[in-house]
């Protein structure tokens, strides 16, 4: 998830979870899950360039390595965010090479985080997990694609729970516009923005919680551009 000109985390985690994993929505701020259980491997190479983004992209999850000879001394963490499903592989047992399959929990992280964790020779570890709340340095930030007809938002840089449930759109000439779900922290309008300055309204999935971010992009914004903004959850 990298824009032209900005990059928003150094790790990440392709991640499958079979069941809702929700920490707690205290005084506006998004506080961790209970520790599970689960299994870790990595892909791509130590550049960690090598990803995508999924449905549940922006969750955060503290990831601990436990109970394997090759966990580094004192078993340290690390926090990846995650950016895809990873895809079962039926033709492999969970228990060898179907690390994906349902209904076992899984992380396939980027190589530099499980670095963090453990010896890459490993292969794979069992480890320790939790969701935690996204620590985003400033605001979201709305990368642009599209055209005149077509507006397609990738938002990153998002804190709190880091995921996001539906999007709205405002032009300086129109009302709020519903945005469909494209994938991943996708979101698109079928509608002619273009000459206009544009706002968004973002709502969090886990939480429910709803940030507005006015002005971001001016009225001679374009496509491939990722503009700022000072809103974010907390």
């Amino acid at each position: 998830m990298v824009s032209s000109s900005w990059s928003f985390n150094k790790f990440f985690a392709i991640v499958f979870v079979v069941f809702a994993i929700s920490g707690e929505f205290v005084a506006g701020y998004y506080k961790p899950s209970p520790w599970r259980y689960a299994h870790a491997t990595f892909y791509g190479d130590e550049t960690g360039s090598e990803t995508m983004d999924g449905y549940g992209c922006g969750q955060c999850f503290q990831i601990m390595c436990v109970k394997s000879k090759h966990c580094y001394y004192g078993n340290p963490s690390t926090v990846v965010t995650a950016t895809n499903l990873c895809p079962p592989n039926w033709y492999q047992d969970s228990n060898n090479g179907g690390w994906c399959n349902p209904p076992r929990t899984h992380f396939d992280m980027a190589k530099p985080a499980f670095m963090k964790l453990a010896n890459w020779k490993a292969g794979i570890i069992p480890v320790a997990y939790r969701r935690v709340a996204c620590k985003r340095s400033g605001g979201m930030r709305f990368q642009f694609q599209g055209n005149a007809y077509w507006l397609l938002i990738f938002v990153m840089n998002v804190g709190g729970a880091g995921d996001i449930k539906s999007m709205a759109v405002k032009g300086s000439r129109t009302n709020w516009i519903s945005m469909s779900h494209n994938w991943g922290a996708s979101y698109q309008a079928f509608s002619s923005l273009y000459g206009q300055s544009l706002s968004f309204r973002v709502t969090s999935y886990t939480t429910g919680e709803t940030v507005y971010a006015w002005n971001v992009a001016p009225s001679n914004w374009n496509a491939g551009m990722t503009y700022k903004s000072s809103a974010n959850f907390r």
